[in-house]
């Protein structure tokens, strides 16, 4: 093969560099769109295009904001005017708050799918009802813990005996029912922690209503010593607890000999007063310390637990 010399080298230099960008330009331009003219103008036609379509659309949007509008002011009409509306039906303020969640829920629904049908002229009320139960299908299956305490807070509020106010005791949680709704319920306890309680929760579980009634029994054990007459300390007991003041008096006042306990003859004194936890502690103390007053003046003994030692060999006693 013959070897160029540096002349040839040098003016064969710049038409092998002219042949490498003619070769990337072909690349190029095979790549890219013949001009970059039909480019900007497929893109600018695109957004008039679309801008026009927005226009001429903007009256079916104003007119389902209208609609989402006069909605909101039909729901909160409905909220507003819903207590007095179902003031006749019941007297329960839950089934009350019930009927108004319910029917302020139906009115979104109803506004909403109005609002479509005006947004969307294409869209029957067939075909929105049916997206409706699809789109429900599928929220359903995935936030089925949520729709499981929706369904339990409805029937909470509409078979459930609990009002707002009432103490109630579940699972080891006591304390006081500060609102329910319709997915949980907040209970404020007697510590005064706020418990939010899943609806689920209370429906599943067995739940005591403490304040169900205005009255609730309170019992206490009192021990008098083995030498003391049982009979006599019975009717002692009764007329100190009958001078209580948070003792009902319509009510009537239950004491009997229980058991024989290890230092004492066990009586259990058993009276009716108020049903909050609160009024239960104060009874309870004014109790305790009614017969501790009453059984000092008469002088039966409360004795101390005994102890009887007993040794197999005589003990010696220097």
């Amino acid at each position: 093969m013959r070897l160029l010399s540096n002349d040839q080298a040098l003016r064969l230099e710049p038409l092998l560099k002219t042949q490498q960008q003619d070769a990337q330009k072909s690349f190029f331009e095979r790549l890219l769109p013949d001009s970059f003219s039909i480019a900007t103008q497929t893109v600018i036609s695109s957004v008039e295009r679309i801008w026009s379509s927005f226009l001429g659309h903007t009256p079916y949007i104003i007119a389902s904001v209208m609609v989402l509008f006069i909605t909101w002011f039909v729901a909160r009409m409905v909220r507003h005017f819903g207590g007095r509306l179902f003031r006749h039906t019941t007297s329960r303020a839950s089934l009350k708050n019930l009927f108004v969640r319910l029917l302020t829920s139906a009115t979104w629904l109803v506004g909403l799918l109005f609002a479509a049908m005006v947004l969307f002229p294409g869209l029957t009320p067939t075909k929105a009802l049916g997206a409706v139960g699809l789109l429900s299908v599928a929220i359903g299956l995935a936030f089925k813990d949520i729709f499981e305490n929706f369904f339990a807070g409805i029937l909470i509020l509409w078979r459930f005996p609990i009002e707002q106010g009432d103490f109630i005791e579940c699972q080891g949680i006591c304390g006081r029912v500060e609102v329910v709704e319709v997915r949980n319920t907040n209970i404020r306890k007697v510590s005064g922690e706020l418990v939010v309680v899943p609806n689920l929760f209370l429906f599943k579980n067995p739940c005591e209503v403490i304040t169900s009634r205005v009255k609730r029994r309170a019992t206490i054990m009192v021990g008098v010593a083995y030498h003391e007459k049982i009979p006599k300390a019975v009717s002692i007991l009764e007329s100190a607890v009958a001078s209580c003041q948070t003792v009902r008096d319509e009510d009537p006042i239950q004491i009997f000999p229980k058991s024989f306990g290890e230092s004492s003859i066990d009586i259990e004194v058993s009276w009716w007063t108020g049903s909050t936890p609160l009024q239960i502690r104060q009874s309870r103390a004014e109790v305790v310390t009614a017969v501790k007053s009453a059984l000092d003046q008469a002088g039966i003994e409360i004795p101390f637990p005994y102890r009887t030692l007993t040794f197999k060999e005589p003990l010696k006693l220097d």
